[in-house]
């Protein structure tokens, strides 16, 4: 069973909250994760192995395009996000 980390559990708060999480990817093949928030903050970097575990467990998926992939939850990650906003109550 896959266990949710504490940054895991920020991301699909943060895809839930309509922030946007991308792996951008230069001609060479580096790739950065990025969060992108919808607010106004500039954008942070995301360690690699966060959303590759969060794909791997099935909670998000991409468009897998080039240069700049786009994530979403999937249905199940839907689902866990609903879970962790009503967890952390009003904000």
């Amino acid at each position: 069973m896959f266990r949710l980390k504490a940054e895991h559990k920020r991301l699909l708060r943060a895809l839930a909250e309509g922030h946007t999480l991308k792996a951008h990817r230069d001609i060479e093949g580096h790739k950065e994760f990025r969060l992108h928030f919808n607010d106004g903050r500039p954008s942070e970097p995301v360690e690699r192995r966060h959303p590759e575990e969060l794909v791997e467990a099935g909670l998000i998926d991409s468009n897998k395009k080039f240069p700049a992939a786009t994530f979403w939850l999937t249905e199940r990650g839907r689902a866990v996000a609903a879970e962790l906003l009503q967890e952390a109550g009003p904000r």
